[in-house]
């Protein structure tokens, strides 16, 4: 199994009511959860890891989760509130208010010994519940845990509107990364925890502290890849007609993570000299999947038959 921890909640996103005025609808998102969906969707057994509320939007989320495949047995559902976010998006790139005080998600607790991890393929995390407490120190234990018992696969996927500390979030950032196998982050995501810092040696420093892949995506720039033997794979992005680009980079790394499964890479010792092919394959295959996601509205990824195989 694929496993993916962290945040799961809906986002109203912008609309046009019937009368031309501005509307929001819910959809589910919340990008542990899109990463999640996205893998279940491309044919792997994926499972979802962390806080549900059993309240409508919660019930909403599951029912989502569920149609697409995503497995949520290890799900702690309590009756807690959904984290809600609000969307607005400018220049396409989406926005957030999040809703978040004393949300299921957010109180997440995690049980000790309750996964089996020899049993799973690889463990995502990252997002908004690393940013408050209990969250973080309990995805931090899931983490201390699961090290170097399965594939680690970690993603800031930071929100610099809801960090009021910038020093200890990227502290609390660097603990992860040091325990993670592979680590993917946007560019923009690179320069809020490394400002100034050229991307290159910013993927030396992470691999020299112990990951043995770093992916850095660009947008339409494309995505660059540096991995523990000194491969450096570049891919450009896949364009299609854009919507918005929300859910691109939770589609991106699922299907990254699914190629690299398929391919017989997704392995703490595979990934260490994984070849310039089979990379470039995941990556190309992630990207592709990422084109289709913001080629229609909201976190939508995209099943198996729509992108073939990578």
């Amino acid at each position: 199994m694929l496993l993916s921890c962290g945040d799961a909640l809906i986002d109203f996103m912008p609309a046009k009511a019937s009368d031309g005025q501005d509307a929001l609808v819910p959809a589910v998102g919340g990008s542990c959860l899109n990463v999640a969906v996205a893998m279940a969707r491309l044919g792997a057994p994926a499972g979802f890891l962390g806080g549900l509320s059993t309240d409508m939007f919660g019930r909403m989320i599951a029912d989502h989760a569920t149609a697409s495949g995503v497995d949520l047995r290890h799900a702690a559902r309590s009756d807690d509130q959904t984290t809600l976010a609000f969307v607005r998006v400018v220049e396409g790139e989406p926005h957030y208010a999040f809703h978040d005080e004393s949300s299921a998600a957010r109180r997440w607790t995690w049980s000790v010994g309750s996964i089996p991890f020899e049993a799973v393929d690889a463990l995502h995390v990252g997002s908004t519940t690393l940013i408050n407490e209990p969250s973080s120190s309990e995805t931090l234990a899931l983490v201390e845990e699961a090290h170097g018992r399965t594939v680690i696969h970690f993603d800031p996927n930071c929100r610099p509107a809801l960090i009021r500390n910038r020093e200890a979030y990227a502290a609390c950032m660097a603990r992860f990364t040091r325990r993670a196998d592979i680590v993917r982050m946007s560019d923009v995501d690179c320069g809020f925890l490394f400002p100034g810092a050229e991307q290159s040696d910013v993927a030396a420093r992470l691999i020299g502290e112990g990951a043995s892949l770093v992916v850095i995506t660009r947008g339409k720039k494309g995505v660059s890849a540096w991995q523990r033997s000194g491969l450096i794979v570049e891919v450009e992005a896949s364009h299609l007609n854009i919507a918005d680009t929300i859910g691109a980079g939770d589609s991106f790394q699922g299907a990254m993570l699914v190629a690299l499964r398929d391919l017989g890479a997704l392995d703490r010792s595979a990934l260490k000299t994984i070849g310039e092919n089979d990379l470039h394959r995941a990556l190309r295959f992630a990207a592709r999947c990422a084109a289709v996601t913001c080629s229609r509205p909201g976190a939508d990824p995209p099943w198996r038959r729509e992108v073939g195989t990578a």
